[in-house]
């Protein structure tokens, strides 16, 4: 049974669903909350890498020391060529690791269910190729990567954030969305903190509910196609 090496950067955001697609598939995950202190390995000893969300930058290592060894996982794993799936923070430290650039408060945030484009480039793809044209997933972010690394294959965009998800060389995925979280994750959300923001915490859950079925879908593809490249 292959293992994948999965982190954790803040204590709400674990694997999710799609942590549970990826087992159901056959691989088994070792998840480390690194947010709370608990060590992560030196050397990667696992088939591949997921790096979760998290309130931080993907260098800010002052606020979350994990982030350098995360970041120097990630590395070893592009260079060993083994599976990566980064997902929002975790996107964003694949990019900076592999070349990219990321940047705090960047354009326009994003929260809820939020539509995605899937561009020609993902034709060919081993997770995203063949996905509908058109998808929902939910989104919780105001960073964002602003440059792609060097030779990155751009996969999905939004209206207000371009990068959606990415490739770096053959088996090394990022995207800035959540495919883990379900409409729940969205219901849970602080609505005064949503209200600050100008947003309306009943709509978003509602949209939410509205896109799970087809977005969930979708998703658990992307899942069911991952555990194969990594293996299981």
């Amino acid at each position: 049974m292959s293992r994948l090496l999965v982190v954790q950067n803040h204590a709400g955001g674990g694997p999710g669903r799609f942590g549970q697609w990826l087992v159901a598939e056959g691989l088994a995950l070792d998840v480390v909350h690194a947010y709370s202190g608990e060590p992560l390995p030196r050397r990667l000893e696992h088939a591949g890498v997921v790096v979760l969300g998290g309130g931080h930058l993907p260098d800010d290592d002052a606020r979350a020391p994990w982030l350098a060894p995360t970041r120097a996982l990630v590395a070893e794993a592009l260079e060993r060529d083994a599976p990566v799936f980064g997902i929002c923070l975790g996107g964003q430290l694949l990019a900076q690791v592999a070349g990219g650039t990321v940047r705090a408060g960047h354009g326009e945030p994003e929260f809820g269910s939020t539509p995605l484009g899937l561009r020609p480039e993902a034709c060919g793809d081993p997770l995203f190729g063949g996905l509908p044209e058109r998808v929902t997933a939910v989104e919780h972010h105001v960073d964002a990567v602003t440059a792609l690394p060097p030779g990155a294959v751009w996969l999905m965009e939004s209206e207000r954030c371009p990068y959606q998800a990415f490739r770096v060389g053959e088996r090394a995925w990022g995207v800035q969305f959540h495919p883990e979280a379900d409409a729940h994750r969205v219901g849970s959300w602080d609505p005064d903190r949503l209200r600050a923001r100008g947003l309306d915490p009943a709509e978003l859950a509602r949209r939410a509910l509205r896109d799970e079925p087809a977005a969930a879908a979708v998703w658990h593809e992307v899942a069911r196609r991952f555990a194969s490249v990594a293996g299981a």
